[in-house]
């Protein structure tokens, strides 16, 4: 059987690579770390996460648990692994990162049906399937042959960040609390409060920051679901304090009060030695990020072991130009996965090239397509970057919004995903018999 060509080893084409070899049908997995780098890369194994460790919610009364419950049960890769090194994170799903990337590594290069061949792509292969998952940070060479493809010029982008790392040891703990918010799970969070006036100064100075130069860069081009903390920030002085800063079900030991706003840090580590600053993706210079972040009183002496970062990310403009199977539609043996096509997350990249890798299994052994419903969240997520009616096309997060409505009515928001997710459940089930 002639191999399917994988492009990029990320999350989604790690999953789409091994989604294929499990069902028999040899891969060439192409990627071009260690021998290039991009901006955000740092390491040379498979899968890394390059922005926050966490996963997020692992609750099915939240879309993106769903998609991870949907893909556990359709035997993901990716999920396996993460669940494997997962770090406490109350209520969401959260890797050691080094753990997981090794692990996904792992399990791609021993897999006897898996060729695994190192060094840059600069052009899509002339024939044969092929799966580009070369992600947001796709290399210029590479974006120009993408780009070929499209001479209607269909080939978007916008800009993203990651937060910055410090060590434990060098947080101080008389100045903050271990906590979990409204106390769901265990205490897995460091909480560095801030009194009124002591955030007023914070948000001063975070406003006024100094930004690194990134060509091109505008607010307004930013992912508002991974927005620089400075840009979330000059939208006014209280808009921390309902985002990454808000303090509801976080009580202070010390005063038996909720602080006026909390700084969360989440273990970014399996050993707990290494923390990020949740929700503070930024692209200020990093002087001005020691500078700032060390207003924050638990971070005054804060050893920083790696400042945030922001990069371009690019996608497509997929509702003109793939089908539901993520196949491009004037050629279809050329597929794409991930969140070079427009879905947005490490759940919803691993999801796409997953289903990505399961039609195209389907259409090699001449069998029809799977067609998972709108109802389950891996369906909806398909349809939704495949939908021609959605005019100003931008990345997306799963979400219930996407999902049809319950044709009955229940009381209360959680109640209600509750039975969303049920239904989705039996649906994918229903679909697998």
């Amino acid at each position: 059987m002639e191999a399917v060509t994988v492009i990029g080893a990320g999350l989604a084409g790690c999953e789409a690579a091994w989604q294929l070899a499990q069902r028999g049908i040899p891969v060439s997995l192409r990627e071009m770390k260690p021998e290039k780098m991009t901006p955000a890369h740092h390491t040379p194994w498979f899968g890394e996460l390059v922005c926050s460790n966490s996963l997020r919610s692992d609750q099915l009364e939240n879309a993106v648990g769903l998609l991870k419950e949907e893909l556990r049960r359709l035997g993901s890769l990716i999920l396996s692994c993460a669940d494997e090194h997962r770090v406490e994170a109350g209520g969401a799903l959260a890797v050691d990162r080094h753990g997981f990337a090794q692990a996904v590594t792992r399990h791609i290069c021993s897999h006897p049906l898996i060729t695994v061949i190192r060094g840059e792509v600069t052009a899509l292969p002339p024939q044969g399937p092929v799966i580009v998952a070369s992600g947001p940070l796709t290399s210029q060479p590479l974006s120009q042959a993408i780009g070929a493809l499209f001479p209607e010029g269909r080939y978007l982008h916008f800009f993203d960040a990651a937060a910055p790392l410090v060590s434990f040891e060098s947080v101080d703990m008389d100045c903050a609390f271990f906590a979990s918010r409204y106390d769901r799970g265990t205490p897995d969070y460091i909480n560095c409060p801030l009194t009124e006036q002591e955030y007023d100064a914070f948000w001063e100075q975070l406003c006024t920051a100094q930004q690194a130069p990134v060509h091109g860069f505008e607010d307004k081009q930013v992912f508002e679901g991974c927005m620089p903390v400075e840009v979330m920030a000059r939208r006014g002085k209280q808009t921390l304090c309902y985002g990454p800063l808000k303090p509801r079900g976080l009580r202070d030991p010390k005063t038996g009060a909720e602080p006026f706003a909390v700084v969360q840090l989440r273990r970014d580590n399996a050993e707990g030695s290494i923390y990020n600053l949740v929700g503070f993706q930024t692209h200020l210079k990093w002087p001005e990020q020691k500078r700032v972040f060390s207003m924050i009183p638990a971070l005054k002496n804060a050893e920083f072991v790696r400042y945030g970062v922001m990069h371009q990310n690019t996608y497509l403009d997929s509702p003109r130009l793939l089908d539901r199977y993520y196949c491009f539609k004037a050629q279809p043996r050329i597929m794409f996965a991930g969140q070079i096509t427009g879905v947005e997350g490490y759940v919803e990249s691993t999801a796409s090239g997953l289903l990505c890798a399961l039609e195209l299994s389907r259409r090699l052994a001449d069998r029809p397509p799977l067609d998972l419903p709108q109802e389950t969240a891996t369906g909806a997520l398909a349809l939704y970057i495949s939908n021609e009616s959605v005019t100003d096309f931008q990345p997306m997060n799963i979400n219930f919004g996407i999902i049809p409505p319950l044709d009955c009515r229940v009381k209360g928001k959680r109640n209600k995903n509750a039975a969303l997710s049920k239904r989705a459940l039996e649906a994918l089930e229903q679909a697998l018999s």
